[in-house]
């Protein structure tokens, strides 16, 4: 399979449906409600398998399975992305009916950050057949240090991008609407808006450094790492608020994602001595979500904390 001209195609393919997104399904600001989060979620689920399908069927089973798998990883991962953007979005006080235009954005710089990263992963891999083990010591290190993490802190005050962008440009008090920047006289101001927007890409930049390397320990395939992880973002935002309003009742979901690192990590280790199967692979990224969702409902976590507030 030639794969520049498909994934040129595909990349086409993403930029027509972002497209589609702002201009006819978000032309004006509104409140997602549930019941259009759970529709536009099943309708980007729905649209995966079916490229899956396409994908089963033009490359073989091998491939599809591939394609299955770093999906579900890609989207498994990007949950613990899901409760980051739910604390973002309370420490700023953000309406809510503008939290779909930061995520709009914001996938726009995620897709564009992402495929810079896997290219670069995956001609590293194939320069250098070494930095698997890098890539693979550094996913059971991160896999380690989740589960053993204490809750999550948002504090945008200590980002690095953030302090760089407040000394180029000023910030306006208040929100403007759904603007991100305004003009005073002759000086053009950010609006709390953007700076939001800022931490959430520089927030996703940082994800990107451990998704990244977690799928390339699936394939190093650039038109299937690419492909999976950008539908995998596209449905980020609908799934923001099927689940933001529940997100907090999957307290265990951590040590599930903190458990498919670790085994991500060692499966690329191993690769050169053993190849673990593209299926079994799946079966224990599925397994892993399942129980820690269950092991939460379970066990549910006493509330002890507070709603974290601030102010941009």
């Amino acid at each position: 399979m030639n794969e520049t001209p498909a994934l040129i195609l595909f990349t086409l393919f993403i930029f027509a449906m972002l497209i589609l997104d702002l201009k006819v399904f978000h032309r004006k600001a509104h409140v997602v409600k549930v019941k259009e989060a759970l529709w536009l979620t099943a309708f980007w689920i729905v649209l995966s398998l079916v490229f899956a399908a396409g994908v089963y069927w033009r490359m073989g089973n091998d491939a599809g399975l591939k394609f299955l798998t770093g999906y579900l990883l890609e989207k498994s991962l990007s949950l613990d992305n899901i409760f980051v953007f739910l604390l973002i979005f309370s420490y700023f006080r953000v309406p809510a009916q503008y939290e779909h235009e930061v995520l709009f954005w914001g996938v726009i710089g995620a897709c564009f950050f992402r495929a810079l990263f896997i290219f670069t992963g995956v001609a590293l891999i194939h320069q250098f057949h070494w930095i698997i083990y890098v890539f693979g010591a550094f996913l059971v290190f991160t896999g380690l240090k989740l589960a053993f993490e204490k809750d999550k802190e948002v504090q945008p005050e200590k980002n690095p991008i953030l302090k760089i962008f407040k000394k180029f440009m000023p910030v306006t008090e208040h929100y403007e609407d759904d603007k991100f920047f305004v003009k005073r006289g002759a000086r053009f101001f950010a609006t709390p808006l953007m700076v939001v927007l800022v931490v959430v890409e520089s927030t996703d930049i940082i994800f990107a450094v451990d998704s990244i390397p977690a799928i390339l320990a699936v394939t190093t395939d650039p038109f299937i790492v690419y492909t999976s992880n950008m539908f995998a973002i596209l449905g980020l935002r609908s799934l923001y608020f099927a689940l933001a309003a529940i997100m907090k009742l999957f307290h265990h979901l951590h040590y599930g994602l903190s458990v498919i690192l670790v085994f991500v990590g060692v499966k690329m280790l191993l690769s050169d001595l053993h190849k673990i199967p593209v299926g079994v692979a799946l079966g224990v990224i599925v397994s892993v979500l399942f129980f820690s969702v269950v092991a939460s409902l379970i066990w549910p976590k006493k509330d002890h904390g507070s709603r974290p507030s601030g102010q941009a």
